[in-house]
């Protein structure tokens, strides 16, 4: 059968967006290996899913597949494309709108042609919930690699982050270190790694090493839980300015216990079939 898709990308972090609302298909960790792959397939960093509420609070279930296949938890990107979609594709009339990811329900809320806001939830910070292995919960935790200490942030969005504060974030080493951070014996569902410079009290730069995808354009959970990690070290004000490879994103967040706002742009590329 032929199977209706269209790629979309949030500040070049690039997305095929699938809707199992109106379509009868099902969606397999090795079919979105497959989607994804940039020679065989379509080619994207994830492969988004919107499916029909399972709880009448909600309006979509909302599923995302890195390109590796593995199922994650959230990504802030892909949720602005989401609400596009729902929206561009006339599936529903809402505004905002609920959806469900694997672990929380998020709101999205298109503004005008291209920017989408989106309230992230509450950022978890206990070590135990992100998951992270420590004693207790801290600003900035030491951790090894190979005979050297980081400090990092640990925060989840829903997903994992390790936040490293560097002072050139163009030279810094996000492939080697990202990787093995990545996969750090402490971080036991491993992690997303994001590499921040603080440019002033109210900007930041980033680059991050997206678990099971490796270095993306933009990451819009990684931007939220950078925010976060610089906020809470007092090292930038709110609302952030996070600067992006093709662009930027503001987020809101007044503090421990608040939701967290990101909003940004979302943009459709083409649609097309795809035979499955």
């Amino acid at each position: 059968m032929l199977m209706k898709f269209t790629k979309m990308h949030g500040l070049g972090n690039d997305f095929v967006v699938i809707d199992v609302v109106t379509q009868n298909v099902r969606i397999t960790a090795s079919m979105a290996r497959r989607l994804a792959d940039r020679k065989t397939g379509i080619g994207c960093d994830q492969v988004l899913v919107v499916e029909p509420p399972s709880d009448p609070d909600i309006d979509f279930n909302y599923r995302i597949f890195n390109c590796d296949g593995a199922e994650v938890e959230q990504c802030g990107n892909g949720a602005r494309c989401l609400a596009r979609f729902v929206h561009d594709r006339r599936l529903t009339g809402k505004n905002p709108i609920r959806v469900k990811t694997a672990n929380r329900v998020i709101e999205l809320e298109v503004e005008g042609k291209n920017l989408v806001s989106v309230d992230m939830g509450i950022p978890e910070l206990e070590p135990a919930k992100i998951p992270f292995e420590a004693t207790e919960q801290a600003l900035l935790y030491a951790i090894d690699v190979d005979d050297q200490a980081y400090q990092i942030a640990a925060v989840s969005m829903g997903n994992p982050h390790a936040v490293l504060r560097v002072d050139d974030v163009d030279s810094a080493p996000v492939a080697e270190l990202g990787a093995k951070i990545e996969s750090h014996p402490r971080f036991p569902n491993r992690v997303n790694v994001g590499f921040m410079q603080i440019l002033n009290r109210n900007e930041i730069k980033l680059r991050v090493y997206e678990r099971g995808v490796g270095e993306t354009e933009a990451c819009g959970s990684g931007a939220c839980a950078a925010a976060v990690a610089a906020l809470q070290q007092d090292l930038v004000d709110s609302p952030v300015t996070m600067q992006l490879t093709r662009g930027s994103l503001k987020i809101e967040w007044q503090g421990e216990g608040q939701g967290l706002i990101m909003t940004g742009p979302a943009a459709t590329v083409f649609h097309g079939r795809i035979r499955i």
